[in-house]
């Protein structure tokens, strides 16, 4: 019996060792998980792009930590996006004014060229401009984009008048998936939902009052780390 459970210490800490601690207070396993957002619409599964780590990272440490449990999605504007993580949420009043949460730091931009806001990514809030002319993002407030389709005619008129060139495949995509193009490389576009689509729109039709809180709460239950779907 000795010699068995100190075999089964012995696996135990061989499989610890093989998935060490890293500073950030996450394992190294968990850098291949995907979210689980459950919300009370439905189920929202995100991965987490490896080409924007400070956000990945942050988010994945927030998610484990059960940081954004209970959190509401605080303003919510159809065909536009739906945003969270304001830990002032959480126990928010009616109508309560929301939005200038944060856990006290920032994260770097981390513009990707070609991570962009396509229907279902997840990409970091942050304050405007004039404040922060780094684009520097919020340590926890995030959006998930809804959008709307364009037309190849828009992406035309878009490309001249912000004098750029949009690559063919976002193009596709802008016309086919839709998104919020007049955002790209503003905000830090950090990973895109693989499932729930639908929980999106569903989460983006809700009647909102003024402020664009939904008049009934749209909460987040939990979130939790999991094994990356196929």
């Amino acid at each position: 019996m000795l010699k068995f459970i100190s075999l089964i210490l012995l696996i135990a800490l061989v499989l610890h060792s093989c998935n060490p601690k890293l500073s950030n207070g996450l394992r190294a396993s968990d850098l291949n998980k995907d979210v689980e957002m459950i919300t009370n619409k439905g189920i929202i599964i995100i991965r987490l792009s490896d080409s924007t780590p400070l956000h990945r990272d942050n988010f994945l440490r927030l998610a484990k930590q059960g940081y954004y449990d209970s959190m509401l999605f605080h303003r919510v504007i159809k065909n536009f996006m739906i945003q969270s993580g304001d830990p002032n949420s959480k126990h928010a009043k009616p109508k309560e004014q929301l939005g200038k949460g944060d856990p006290g730091y920032s994260i770097p931009a981390e513009f990707r060229e070609s991570l962009f806001h396509h229907k279902g990514v997840i990409a970091a809030a942050r304050i405007s401009d004039d404040v922060n002319p780094l684009k520097a993002s919020s340590g926890s407030q995030f959006y998930i984009v809804q959008g709307v389709k364009f037309s190849a005619e828009f992406l035309d008129s878009f490309e001249i008048r912000k004098k750029i060139k949009i690559p063919r495949q976002e193009r596709e995509v802008y016309t086919k998936i839709g998104g919020t193009i007049h955002l790209d490389r503003s905000y830090t576009v950090f990973g895109e939902t693989i499932k729930g689509l639908d929980v999106i729109d569903s989460i983006a039709s809700v009647k909102t009052d003024s402020l664009d809180r939904p008049i009934i709460d749209v909460r987040i239950i939990k979130m939790k780390l999991v094994k990356r779907l196929k």
